[in-house]
């Protein structure tokens, strides 16, 4: 099984990114992902000086970006604030490029299974937008998996008949929210991954994802009730056949270690790069 080059949310430490990157350079790690949503690494407090001394930053620790994060929280659902969500994504792309990567990885809400829903064709249109200007860029705005089916997101993707909207796999996202096998899921959506997080958990109760993602609010819930984020190789992801399944198809890009919660970060991150590093 080819090696595939591994990386860390960098938020993922919460702690200051400098002492994130300190970390994720002792840990050996190859490549960060951040949010350029907030603080720093907003594009609008980067000039072109701030961004090349950022990306020298990154390089000196012996790190490349392998991906932005440009979830703005509101998915593409709502046809009055696309245009303000879809120009701010753009500009998180063009940041994207000078820090010399090429995907920016985003929610985009959760796609409807039936196409004749009215908020289908809203998202559809926004994603043909992205994925014209990525396209123009060579980039990739790619989406990430668990509000919905694999199916359903490949049918999306097939509509747009572009590689600008592609996708960025989490495995752990199918346990817990859908049910999906990631497994079979990678196969799925072969033509499409650019981008993966390694990350585990288990579904703990069945709930749709309309409400586990806030699209549906007319029923307050705990997320925690439902599903649990856990750490790498404690959860229910088959992380054996799933790295088999992007060897399969040829997947050369990041495996992203995100962890959103757990008391110790630094220990769970350092847990996760030596669980993934037995399977090389």
């Amino acid at each position: 099984m080819n090696r595939l080059p591994i990386g860390v949310l960098l938020e993922s430490f919460r702690c200051d990114y400098k002492s994130a990157l300190q970390n994720a350079q002792k840990l050996g790690l190859e490549g960060i992902q951040v949010y350029a949503t907030r603080g720093e690494f907003d594009p609008d407090n980067l000039d072109k000086q701030k961004r090349k001394e950022l990306l020298d930053l990154i390089k000196s620790h012996g790190l490349k970006v392998s991906a932005l994060c440009g979830d703005l929280g509101m998915g593409f659902g709502n046809s009055e604030l696309n245009p303000q969500l879809i120009e701010k994504s753009k500009r998180i792309l063009d940041l994207a490029k000078d820090l010399e990567t090429n995907i920016v990885t985003t929610h985009i809400g959760v796609i409807p299974e039936d196409e004749n829903h009215p908020r289908y064709e809203v998202m559809h249109k926004a994603c043909l937008e992205l994925s014209e200007y990525a396209d123009s860029l060579d980039a990739h705005f790619a989406i990430e998996t668990g509000p919905e089916r694999a199916c359903t997101l490949k049918n999306f993707l097939d509509k747009l008949n572009s590689k600008g909207v592609d996708v960025n796999l989490d495995p752990a996202n199918f346990v817990m929210v859908t049910g999906d096998d990631p497994v079979q899921a990678v196969y799925t959506l072969k033509d499409y991954i650019v981008h993966t997080h390694a990350k585990d958990g288990i579904k703990l109760k069945d709930k749709s994802p309309e409400i586990l993602y806030g699209i549906d609010i007319e029923e307050e819930i705990k997320a925690s009730e439902y599903f649990k984020e856990l750490p790498l190789g404690q959860g229910n992801v088959d992380f054996e056949n799933y790295l088999k399944a992007l060897d399969d198809i040829g997947y050369k890009g990041f495996l992203t270690i995100e962890r959103e919660v757990g008391e110790n970060p630094c220990a769970d991150i350092e847990l996760a790069t030596n669980f993934l590093r037995k399977f090389y």
